[in-house]
């Protein structure tokens, strides 16, 4: 006699080898971003080809490994049928299925149901052929166990993909916004350890604020302060040093030298076996023996030590010293120090350590570049945002000040963010990120006369044309020019490919702003007629009164509002005018924590809806893009670092989703739902650079709680097939809508990759509650007529 786990009750044949779980999946959103203490259970496939809720194997220790698409996870192969995607803790046993007429029912073993707030309600029973109904009555049964059950039906839709026809998206679509802010260049991107290299943040009168640099010894063997004794017109100020103790005599100096150090900006990053170069300039008026080292924070231990040795001739005027310190240990904490055992004073200036390998020798913070790189940003916009405005215009970003010999860049207060920057990271500097990997079109933001205190009048802003007119003749100049004389002296004669500018930064409505925008467009667009002008202003509702070639469009708001501005240029007008420039988004608030799952689902759904609305919207960046974790002036950003770790949040790793998108080609999508969606949905075709193969990308976001049953179906590829194997799909989720990465956890929300096994032109896929999935399906050569061409098609090989 048969079993009821060996027959099913309608007589049909069971269905084996397949696992099944019930779990918890993350609440609805909430503006509070407190968790809810609603369940929902949502039967998932551990065994089939759609991706369970969670990357964590069924055996201990094995989290994921590294997909070839780098920074991605990806799932090993299936073993023993259990996807080592599956949540860790649910112990699902196998389980036996019927096929009948609405499709395929389990009879349940064994199943766990997270409650929230740690209660987890498990429930143990044999099944008989009515297995789902007893598991359901159990389940409810317990409902006083947990603080509330909320069984949601799972949903159905139809993603319809038309392949034959297609829309270019521009190539420039998706970018990068660069601020200074959270220290993200200054401690940052920007690979200089030394804080305050020139003595110049206290400002320029003397005796000033030396911070961070502090004294090694006391009152009784030194004295250290400030004057205006630079050889550096621009940054007079230096350190004097009264060194009161000797080697011998009454007043012998400590074992290790009486000095100065600087710890940097929160902690120097040491690496064992990397190089150090130290530049500084000295004077003095007797003889020198100086220890330059790097150590630990309290002075010990000694990683990597140079002496500096000079008689009085040869440095009674102001010296340029080099010393390259090799590390002998480690240390993520560390500081420089200078100090000596010898009588006398000592002037330094312009103070500097910088590992020796850099990203292709430009100074800049190698791992902080490639994550950039990983983005496949099309353009930088740069240096801000609010940092080129500034509180008041006397401590606004001017380029001219950031240009040429680093020792004589004067530095200055960003007194928006509230911190200095020597400008290591200047004009030049940003424009060599642009050239430094894959072309990056540079857009350079510039000040217009108007900061968010005070303006410059209309008839006297010619100064500031003038200025912006200088910068572009920097930028691309012949190298003969003025301008473009000093960009060839500072080793790059050939001309930066500078064909954006954006006039002024949120400065749409300010009394002057018009009138000084008028005159900066006519001068600019004499002397240079192929650049395109960014307006401040926002043409997406009604048309601008002046001429620009984009407008500026900005928005931070809640995770449900962002996702429902998807539509938002939906209704902008198509005809001849400009285009929309969405330079800075994000969601912010309590939606937003310091980088949430929330965060970037939310966000994920409007990058949908700017690539829909790719006609219109020519290019869009996230903001902020860096943030140090010892600084956030602002929450939530993409990249998180300190001085040895790094991490992307969530909104980081939603723009690897569309790395792709830039001058694609879009096709149309239509979502058929059986109920209100929280369903997003586009579709591409785009050309591997690497393999040279073409592939349809389908990104869909669930934007709902609720589990979605999608057929897709894509038409127009009758003669060019799907290819049944070199398909994949990666699954953007987590236990929890306001988890995020961290220091301890960077890998807690990241995409999952694996291998699409139903690829086709017909597949039924499952779709996670709140989640971002994208199938990438390998097709044969084939031809897309692209509206608006004036060929009839386009081969994407």
């Amino acid at each position: 006699m048969e079993s009821a786990q060996e027959r099913c009750s309608d007589g049909s044949s069971p269905k084996t080898g397949t696992s099944m779980s019930f779990t918890g999946h993350p609440p609805k959103p909430e503006t509070s971003g407190t968790r809810s203490t609603r369940t929902h259970l949502v039967l998932v496939d551990a065994g089939s080809d759609s991706p369970a809720r969670h990357r964590r194997s069924h055996r201990a220790g094995e989290i994921f490994k590294r997909s070839p698409v780098k920074g991605v996870a990806s799932n090993p192969k299936p073993e023993n049928g259990i996807r080592p995607y599956a949540e860790a803790k649910a112990k699902t046993k196998s389980t036996i299925f019927c096929r009948n007429k609405i499709g395929t029912l389990p009879l349940l073993r064994r199943a766990e149901i997270d409650c929230g707030r740690g209660v987890t309600m498990r429930v143990c029973k044999e099944a008989p052929s009515s297995g789902l109904l007893l598991f359901l009555f159990i389940g409810l049964s317990s409902v006083w166990q947990c603080f509330a059950l909320d069984v949601e039906a799972n949903q159905t839709a139809l993603l319809l993909v038309n392949a034959s026809t297609g829309r270019p998206i521009p190539e420039t679509l998706f970018g990068i916004f660069f601020e200074e802010i959270n220290h993200a260049g200054a401690g940052g991107l920007w690979a200089e350890l030394v804080s305050n290299r020139g003595f110049e943040a206290g400002g320029p009168n003397t005796p000033s604020n030396i911070d961070p640099w502090l004294i090694i010894g006391d009152e009784s063997f030194l004295v250290v302060s400030t004057d205006r004794s630079s050889c550096f017109e621009r940054n007079k100020v230096a350190l004097r040093m009264d060194v009161l103790c000797d080697s011998q005599g009454d007043n012998t100096c400590p074992a290790g030298g009486v000095g100065v150090y600087n710890p940097g900006f929160w902690g120097m990053n040491i690496e064992e076996g990397k190089t150090y170069k130290v530049v500084l300039y000295v004077r003095s008026s007797g003889s020198i023996n100086v220890s330059v080292s790097l150590t630990g924070s309290s002075g010990t231990p000694t990683l990597a030590a140079a002496n500096i040795r000079a008689s009085a001739p040869d440095i009674s005027n102001w010296t340029k010293m080099e010393v390259l310190l090799q590390a002998k240990e480690s240390n993520t904490n560390s500081r420089l120090q200078l100090t000596t055992t010898n009588k006398g004073v000592i002037w330094f200036d312009q103070v500097s350590a910088m590992p020796l390998a850099t990203y292709k020798g430009h100074g800049f913070r190698t791992e902080l570049i490639e994550m950039l790189e990983d983005i496949k940003p099309q353009f930088l916009r740069f240096p801000g945002g609010c940092f080129v405005e500034g509180e008041w215009l006397r401590n606004a970003f001017r380029w001219k000040e950031t240009v040429g010999p680093w020792e004589e860049r004067p530095g200055h207060f960003g007194d928006v963010w509230k911190y200095w920057t020597d400008d290591g990271l200047g004009y030049f500097e940003f424009l060599l990120v642009t050239r430094g990997g894959p072309e990056t079109r540079p857009i350079w933001v510039f000040n217009n006369g108007i900061s968010h205190h005070d303006q410059v009048d209309s008839s006297v802003v010619w100064p500031f044309i003038q200025e912006a007119l200088d910068g572009i003749e920097f930028a691309r100049g012949d190298p003969n020019s003025t301008w473009g004389s000093l960009r060839a002296q500072m080793g790059h004669p050939e001309p930066f490919d500078l064909r954006y500018v954006a006039i002024g930064n949120e400065d749409c409505g300010k009394k002057n702003y018009l009138g000084n925008y008028l005159k900066f467009h006519s001068a600019i667009k004499s002397a240079y007629p192929d650049i395109k002008m960014i307006s401040s202003c926002d043409g997406s509702s009604q048309p601008l009164d002046h001429p620009a070639d984009f407008y500026d469009f900005h928005v931070y708001t809640s995770a449900k509002n962002l996702f429902s501005m998807a539509q938002k240029f939906d209704a902008t007008s198509r005809a001849a005018g400009p285009k929309a420039f969405v330079s800075e988004y994000a969601v912010t608030g309590n939606d937003a924590g310091t980088g949430s799952l929330l965060a970037g689902l939310a966000e994920a759904g409007f990058l949908i809806g700017l690539e829909k609305n790719s006609d219109i919207v020519e290019m869009a960046s996230y903001a902020p893009l860096f943030v140090n974790s010892n600084d956030r002036r602002w929450n939530p950003d993409a990249i998180v670092f300190d001085s040895s770790r790094l991490y992307g949040t969530p909104s980081y790793w939603v723009q690897r989703f569309f790395t792709e998108s830039s001058g694609a080609t879009l096709l149309d999508t239509t979502i058929q739902a059986s109920s209100d969606s929280s369903l997003l949905a586009s579709a591409i075709t785009w050309t591997n650079s690497e393999d040279k193969k073409s592939y349809i990308r389908i990104k869909i976001v669930n934007f709902g709680s609720s589990l979605v049953n999608l057929t897709i179906s894509i038409s127009g590829l009758d003669q060019n097939p799907i290819q049944k194997s070199g398909s994949s799909k990666m699954v953007l989720t987590s236990a929890n809508l306001m988890d995020e990465n961290s220091f301890s956890e960077p890998n807690k929300v990241v995409p999952i990759q694996s291998l699409l096994e139903n690829a086709g032109k017909e597949m039924d896929v499952v779709i996670l509650p709140y989640s971002f999935t994208s199938f990438d399906l390998l097709k044969e050569s084939t031809s897309i007529r692209i509206e608006g061409d004036d060929h009839s098609s386009r081969s994407s090989i």
